[in-house]
């Protein structure tokens, strides 16, 4: 089967001090690399939420308010899994809507991790044990509306999120 995602040649999967396996760095990764590429099927939050995640778990990304790509058979699952944990320091961000690149320069053994905040709107609160420094302790589906957040990883929000973010902005005025 021809997998549905894309992982650089410069990464690999293995087991994670984060949370099961991750998506590491083989080789330097410069900034703004293509790391990965997420593929699936576009699907619609009840389907996400009654069909995918009570067999598969979260294998989704969102790319729009209500909609999302995701696997939809178990047979696509592993190829269409990133393995990038999450992490509140985060070393990739989303260009457009289901790529993501290095928000800075990558060393060889580094796990790359992603925010959920750069692709996340949804109704949800989790603990958090990415055991960063600036770790946020719980994670919410709303975190992108919080301005030092948007400052910190801004032009690495996917891109819904970013013209909601700018959205927000013109209404602020």
């Amino acid at each position: 089967m021809i997998p549905f995602s894309y992982r650089s040649p410069k990464t690999e999967v293995r087991e994670s001090k984060i949370h099961g396996r991750g998506l590491f760095a083989t080789a330097d990764i410069a900034k703004d690399e293509v790391v990965a590429v997420k593929g699936g099927h576009i699907i619609s939050r009840e389907q996400l939420r009654e069909k995918i995640t009570p067999r598969f778990g979260p294998v989704e990304i969102q790319i729009d308010d209500n909609l999302f790509i995701a696997p939809v058979t178990e047979e696509e699952r592993e190829g269409s899994m990133l393995y990038s944990n999450h992490s509140c320091d985060a070393n990739i961000g989303m260009r457009g809507e289901i790529t993501f690149v290095a928000m800075r320069d990558v060393r060889a053994g580094e796990e790359l991790t992603h925010d959920w905040v750069t692709t996340d709107d949804d109704d949800y609160s989790v603990e958090c044990n990415c055991g960063a420094p600036n770790c946020r302790k719980i994670l919410t589906g709303r975190d992108w509306q919080r301005p030092e957040l948007q400052k910190r990883y801004a032009g690495y929000f996917s891109a819904y999120l970013a013209d909601k973010i700018a959205r927000q902005a013109m209404l602020d005025r």
